[in-house]
């Protein structure tokens, strides 16, 4: 290819909104030549590698306006730690046909087994597959819809937990709720169902739910909405935190 055309080429990328192949149509003519590729093969290669920087840009875009607190995957998930947890179920989980059908899952067991990195793996799968995600703890929400509800912006801010197609609500359970504040989570739970999937986990079972939002009937009626398209996953297990805990303790016990 001439340094004319090749210039032109950049230009033109440049101008469609493609700095990728504005910057790498050389190496891709030089591909082509070495392939012997066709006309058509060649415009299949450009077009898929395009594809794949753009889908790979919108999804670390995705991951930055997320708010996880990390990106594990389950490939970093020990489930040899959690012989009762079942990793076929969770992986399954992880092919999203419960984000497909607008559903729900939940991730119950004390603190320290994997919730967290369970439910924050399957964002980051939903994300990869064009997904838009959102993170946040009850308790942050909670905190977030009150002052805007005192500031008269509760519409507004409930468009944050209610446009992702996947909202992760983490440590439900951990602190009680007043009615007031139960209620704003089900003004969330109620306007997602079945027009967006949830992924929460709790420590608390759902039998428990009415202590934590201070109302049988408010609770009932969260639940109703929340579990009658949910994947419900117990772990029952020993804690990571105390086993990394332990082991610590072990080490400076050996070197004392």
């Amino acid at each position: 290819m001439s340094e004319l055309v090749s210039t032109r080429i950049r230009n033109t990328a440049g101008k469609l909104g493609l700095p990728h192949l504005a910057e790498t149509i050389n190496e891709y003519t030089r591909r082509a030549d070495e392939g012997k590729m066709g006309y058509l093969d060649f415009l299949d290669l450009v077009l898929s590698e395009e594809l794949a920087v753009r889908d790979d840009r919108r999804f670390r875009q995705g991951l930055r306006l997320s708010k996880l607190p990390h990106h594990k995957t389950l490939d970093e998930y020990d489930f040899s730690f959690q012989p009762d947890l079942d990793p076929c179920k969770v992986k399954d989980l992880a092919t999203l046909p419960f984000v497909d059908g607008k559903a729900n899952a939940a991730l119950l067991g004390p603190p320290g087994v994997g919730k967290t990195h369970i439910a924050v793996a399957l964002a980051v799968a939903a994300c990869r597959a064009g997904y838009s995600i959102y993170f946040t703890s009850l308790d942050d929400m909670v905190r977030n819809l009150k002052a805007a509800e005192a500031a008269g912006r509760l519409t507004n801010k409930l468009g944050t937990y209610l446009r992702p197609s996947v909202l992760v609500v983490d440590e439900v359970g951990y602190q009680p709720l007043e009615r007031a504040e139960a209620n704003l989570v089900f003004q969330v739970i109620s306007k997602r169902y079945e027009k967006g999937s949830i992924i929460l986990t709790s420590n608390k079972t759902f039998s428990e739910w009415g202590q934590v939002f201070g109302d049988e009937v408010l609770a009932t009626a969260i639940l109703d909405r929340l579990l009658h398209h949910c994947e419900v996953i117990s772990i029952n297990g020993p804690s990571y935190r105390l086993k990394n805990r332990l082991s610590a303790i072990e080490r400076e016990n050996d070197v004392a």
